[in-house]
């Protein structure tokens, strides 16, 4: 695949529905060469995102030079908009590769099947892994820490403070590696397995199967989905906690959210009970505390920001910050401390 990219957002390119978009373009900058928004062509990624300086086309011949086409959301359900089929066969018929992380499969399509192999060109599934994989709860290695982000619900933060708190512990020397298991996590990364595509019972099974490949690691950061609070998606989150079987969590929040994402009927509860659940559930096998916490305070004020950083750390007893306002040190410090209390095991 030629990483040469017109992210396709049309009509959704905000920070909730298009995170994929926002984050490949922090992540992989130099690989973006354009967002496909017919209505807001003309602007950049900075105006609609807050992310980067990506311009916003209305037309795929406005950026010839790419190779390729992203799919730039992540929508609730994972379906693709159906008006957007239309650009998808320009973008075949124009010789371009197209990749997608929703879970209608472009290559399950006859039509666009047929069309990409007459254009020679390829569609790119990312949630297409169908491992077959039940947990056994064996063979991990003790001396790789896992730590794994989780969240008061969705669309939180959990990838992106993940990817931070991996590239903080290896700006320390540490080696440290960022576990995906999400469409936008895995085409940041390159590898990892979409959680939320594995059949039921497999769920546990892909998240241990993603521990087995990298604990060669010393510290594998596992990236969390869902919510145990969320209940559109609480089964995956449960399966991938107690698969990935972690020693530490990070726990991730929105200040200001009030109610899980799409279900305002819905109450979340204190973070404090929040926390005290995600402890429980993983604590199954062995304790695993929440060691820090990742605020997201995109929505207020840095005076507003700073005000409940140092509430929840005072009530918590634990680092708090928001990675982007803060950096994700912090976390790291608490990840680097866990780390040597368990050498301590293996001395």
């Amino acid at each position: 695949m030629n990483r040469q990219f017109v992210i396709l957002t049309e009509g959704q390119t905000n920070p909730i529905r298009a995170k994929t978009a926002s984050c490949v373009i922090r992540y992989c900058p130099d690989e973006v060469v354009a967002l496909l928004d017919a209505g807001h062509a003309g602007k950049t990624s900075r105006d609609l995102l807050a992310v980067g300086d990506v311009p916003i086309i209305g037309r795929l011949s406005e950026a010839p030079e790419a190779r390729t086409l992203l799919i730039g959301i992540a929508n609730p359900g994972g379906l693709l908009p159906e008006a957007w089929r239309a650009i998808i066969v320009q973008a075949i018929e124009r010789g371009m590769d197209v990749v997608s992380g929703m879970h209608d499969f472009l290559a399950d399509d006859p039509e666009l099947a047929a069309l990409a192999s007459r254009h020679q060109v390829r569609l790119i599934d990312v949630r297409n892994q169908r491992l077959q994989r039940i947990a056994r709860a064996e063979g991990f290695n003790e001396k790789c820490l896992r730590i794994h982000t989780v969240g008061h619900d969705c669309s939180c933060g959990k990838m992106v403070v993940s990817v931070e708190l991996a590239k903080a512990l290896q700006a320390g020397g540490c080696d440290a590696k960022f576990g995906a298991t999400g469409q936008t996590g895995i085409v940041v990364e390159g590898d990892g397995y979409p959680i939320d595509c594995m059949v039921a019972d497999f769920i546990s099974g892909a998240s241990e199967q993603l521990v087995l490949d990298h604990q060669h690691h010393e510290v594998l950061v596992v990236e969390g989905q869902g919510s145990l609070f969320h209940p559109s998606y609480s089964g995956v989150t449960l399966g991938l906690l107690h698969g990935c079987q972690p020693h530490g969590m990070i726990l991730c929040y929105e200040i200001g959210r009030t109610s899980p994402l799409g279900l305002p009927h819905i109450t979340l509860p204190p973070l404090s009970t929040i926390r005290r659940f995600y402890e429980i559930a993983a604590a199954i096998r062995r304790p695993c505390p929440v060691i820090g916490v990742a605020m997201n305070s995109r929505l207020v004020s840095e005076e507003t920001a700073e005000m409940e950083r140092r509430e929840i750390s005072r009530s918590f007893g634990l680092p708090v910050c928001d990675v982007f306002r803060h950096g994700a040190e912090p976390l790291a410090q608490a990840v680097l401390a866990l780390k040597a209390a368990r050498e301590k095991q293996f001395a």
